[in-house]
């Protein structure tokens, strides 16, 4: 006789009903980089789950984490067959649920999300086969044979909003008077804000669109959707990298089943007014926002950037949110928009380290990440070393890889923690950092296992103007060895400041690559040769990606380091100075 199950019950995110062998695990997972959304394969190779399928089955994770594209990932493996039969999370994840939400009003596909709490999620482990109904969650020892079916998806229905004070013009927009495609992002946005519990809309001044990455055809039917739906944007709106170099990408070999789609997409936005702007570094443009401006974006590293060392304020939007709160000028009134959701949650205190290079910041952020979960954590042990802005930008791309959360602070160095008292409360918890958990983040990076050097990957995120100040002096008299690619991504406007600056002569006498409007996580074959098997980066953000996004291992170093492995074809191995020494390296 078939023992009972166990019932737990929860907040329905999306509503339905599946059922599916449980795939559980303790650690977030970003969708975009993590899944190939046209197999339901984990390629995420730092992952518990990396090599599993998710297709069909019951996906449990404490709440997704990394990019804001996750959302169209979802969206993607929802419209071809290869998502999975429903989502039960620890915390509500807006990333993914905007995912599903958009599929249902796209594709009219979908599936549930389900959120338990992080107790009763604990008790998933070990659980063979689970059911969802709404609210409920059933585990089993294993398939039950009870002839139970799923109901049928019904249609999204237009969201409640008795619990949301709208203005008149936000009624305007719904009830369809400024077209169909505002109507629908207003829909939209209503549906996350009473997810999010919002009381409110708050006007935005301006968005950041990163949903204009090609995923696959579902994310440009979504886009060449709301063009023909009569889409414009209401506030100033610039777009992240797309996924090719619109101008060059016949010219680098890449493939025309990638190259026009793709292209065709970032074409699909601009027609909806947003601005050519093609990078993931939009706080290097002059109309970076400032400090307390409300704003919208996309992008995870830009999010992070933008509230922790601007001072702006932006949720982690997730795509296809973003560009729904760029036609409609609305955004819900939540999350780190409120000056009381911006407090620290966590301490991390940082160990006093002698002889820092550019390799520490991407490594710490990303380390900080793994602890922080969806936690906004106050940074301590910095404050004489005085991190520039772009190692606040490496560091930033690094924490956004392994967190959820959408802003850090660094004590005496970002704008908020100045005065650290205004950010923490008394009774903070702290974790300390050894030198020793730092080596092991190193090795993680690290998943290169012989030396040779085939590409060096820089811009990830885009280059800084700095930054090619800063390699040209490394290349200055040197050449790259024949066998290794050099490439290096940045922005339009960034490229042409470095032109006139006089940078881009010794890069380019040095044998680099320059690449704009996309960058490293969608950049693959013939730009890597399909001969390369080891890439090497100084960007701690790629060097978590690459091997899943692209199948090469990773040597993760300093720019100094790069430059040089450059010439000589070969990693060194060195650890840096501020590593424990006593350790062999891997290579």
């Amino acid at each position: 006789m078939p023992s009972t199950p166990t019932v737990l019950t929860g907040r329905s995110l999306v509503e339905g009903s599946a059922q599916g062998l449980l795939l559980f695990a303790d650690v977030g997972l970003s969708f975009w980089g993590g899944v190939d959304p046209f197999s339901g394969e984990v390629i995420d190779r730092h992952h518990p789950l990396s090599g599993e399928n998710l297709t069909g089955r019951v996906l449990a994770l404490p709440s997704g984490r990394g990019s804001c594209t996750g959302s169209s990932v979802m969206m993607e493996a929802i419209s071809n067959g290869h998502a999975p039969a429903a989502l039960v999370l620890a915390e509500a994840d807006e990333i993914l649920t905007l995912g599903v939400r958009v599929a249902q009003v796209i594709f009219e596909r979908s599936l549930p999300v389900l959120c338990i709490g992080k107790e009763a999620f604990a008790a998933l482990r070990g659980q063979a086969f689970a059911r969802v109904e709404e609210d409920r969650l059933s585990l089993f020892e294993g398939s039950p044979e009870d002839g139970w079916q799923a109901r049928e998806v019904a249609a999204p229905v237009r969201p409640a909003t008795t619990g949301i004070a709208l203005s008149e013009h936000d009624r305007n927009l719904l009830d369809g008077q400024y077209g169909k495609a505002a109507q629908v992002a207003m829909q939209i946005v209503l549906q996350m804000a009473e997810l999010q519990g919002a009381p409110a809309l708050l006007d935005v001044t301006q968005a950041h669109i990163d949903g204009c990455i090609y995923t696959g055809p579902a994310s440009l039917r979504f886009a060449e959707q709301l063009v023909q739906w009569g889409a414009q944007v209401r506030v100033p709106t610039t777009l992240n990298s797309i996924s090719v170099d619109q101008r060059r990408w016949r010219e680098l070999g890449v493939d025309a089943a990638l190259g026009e789609p793709a292209s065709a997409l970032g074409t699909a936005y601009m027609a909806m007014g947003a601005q050519l702007s093609y990078t993931c570094a939009p706080y290097l443009l002059d109309s970076a926002p400032k400090a307390g401006e409300q704003i919208v974006w996309a992008e995870s590293n830009a999010v992070v950037y933008a509230n922790s060392v601007l001072g702006a304020r932006t949720q982690k939007y997730p795509d296809y949110l973003d560009i729904c709160i760029a036609l409609t000028g609305r955004a819900p009134l939540t999350g780190c928009h409120l000056a009381e959701r911006r407090k620290a949650q966590l301490q991390i205190e940082v160990p006093a380290l002698q002889g820092l290079d550019d390799a520490f910041y991407p490594l710490l952020g990303y380390h900080i990440g793994m602890l922080c979960g969806s936690r906004i954590p106050l940074v301590r042990g910095l404050e004489r070393s005085q991190p520039s802005l772009d190692d606040l930008k490496a560091f930033g791309a690094a924490f956004a890889t392994t967190s959820a959360a959408p802003l850090f602070h660094i004590a005496g160095v970002t704008p908020e923690a100045l005065d650290p008292a205004q950010v923490a409360g008394a009774s903070l918890p702290v974790e300390r950092i050894e030198p020793s958990d730092l080596l092991v983040s190193w090795h993680e990076l690290n998943s290169a296992r012989t030396p040779s050097v085939d590409v060096i990957s820089l811009g990830n995120p885009h280059f800084s103007l700095s930054e090619f100040a800063h390699l040209a002096r490394l290349c200055q008299g040197r050449r790259r060895h024949p066998s290794v690619v050099v490439a290096i991504t940045c922005g339009r406007a960034v490229l042409e400041q470095a032109r006139s600056a006089g940078h881009l002569e010794p890069i380019e006498a040095f044998g680099a690559t320059l690449i704009t409007d996309t960058c490293w996580c969608m950049v693959g074959e013939p730009v890597i040769p399909p001969a390369a098997r080891t890439l090497m980066t100084n960007s701690g953000k790629y060097a978590h990606y690459a091997p899943g996004l692209v199948g090469r291992s990773v040597h993760f170093a300093s720019l100094a380091e790069c430059v040089d492995s450059a010439c000589s074809a070969h990693a060194s191995g060195r650890l840096p100075a501020w590593l424990p020494q006593e350790a062999i390296a891997h290579v």
